[in-house]
């Protein structure tokens, strides 16, 4: 079921980029597209590393005072 949707989406995303016309992005758009890529990337990765060495490390359990 989700590879049909992949699909759909990804004839949408087709049929929608060929319907522009002749809209054209400078190098400058190319660069900020893939900088903006590349920085939400890293991003997501950073932050989905913190959780598990969080967790790996104990961070996340219920606080306990002994005394």
């Amino acid at each position: 079921m989700a590879g049909i949707a992949v699909v759909v989406i990804g004839v949408l995303i087709a049929v929608a980029w060929t319907g522009m016309g002749d809209s054209e992005i400078s190098v400058a758009g190319w660069l900020a597209m893939g900088l903006g890529v590349i920085v939400t990337l890293g991003l997501g990765v950073g932050l989905m590393a913190l959780v598990f060495v969080s967790n790996r490390r104990g961070y996340d359990e219920i606080g306990r005072r002994d005394g």
